[in-house]
């Protein structure tokens, strides 16, 4: 029992870290954030900082692990609203993809530098957010395959090529290149492009 409430408390100070860290990164940005500061801002010695965690870049990827799996699971709850159609939540997906990038871009000013970070750095944290996303949306098109709304051969195969064709509002570099009207008319032009190669004709 003494072990498990030891257990629940280090998690618990972990996860302050990291909100102190979120912080830190969107105000700041990642390069100008130092170990120093993050365990300035919990209260703690840098020296015990390092007991959760090795370096600042290992703090970025737990930082952007959390954040990407809440994307997922926000689209996750858009996509299996009760008593949509395929159409339905295909369109769920590929617009909260859209609202949830703009909106990381407009709290997170800095988001492109620990972006780039992260991506660089660990991979393996972005392919299992592509592979999280590409799930969602293989069950999308099966739900529209049962419906006999779409008819998709490979639905995983086909799940990554409709992920791929959703860069644009995956990215958040790319946000500031058009008005958010602008983003949602070519996001529904996106989706309308999709539903005329998965329609069962």
């Amino acid at each position: 029992m003494q072990a498990r409430t030891a257990e629940q408390t280090s998690e618990e100070i972990r996860i302050r870290i990291l909100d102190a860290a979120e912080d830190r990164f969107r105000d700041y940005g990642y390069s100008k954030t130092t170990m120093a500061e993050i365990a300035e801002d919990v209260q703690m010695s840098a020296a015990n900082l390092y007991r959760y965690f090795e370096n600042k870049h290992d703090i970025a990827a737990a930082c952007a692990s959390r954040c990407m799996g809440e994307r997922v699971d926000v689209l996750r709850e858009q996509a299996r609203q009760p008593g949509q159609t395929a159409e339905q939540r295909l369109r769920a997906f590929v617009l909260g993809t859209l609202r949830y990038t703009q909106e990381a871009v407009q709290s997170q000013p800095k988001i492109n530098e620990l972006v780039a970070t992260v991506t660089s750095q660990r991979q393996d944290i972005v392919h299992e957010k592509i592979q999280a996303q590409c799930a969602l949306l293989a069950e999308i098109l099966a739900h529209g395959n049962e419906t006999g709304e779409f008819a998709v051969d490979d639905v995983i195969a086909t799940a990554r090529a409709v992920y791929a064709t959703l860069t644009l509002f995956e990215v958040p570099i790319f946000v500031p290149l058009y008005s958010q009207k602008e983003f949602e008319a070519i996001a529904q032009q996106v989706v309308e492009l999709l539903l005329k190669g998965l329609v069962r004709r």
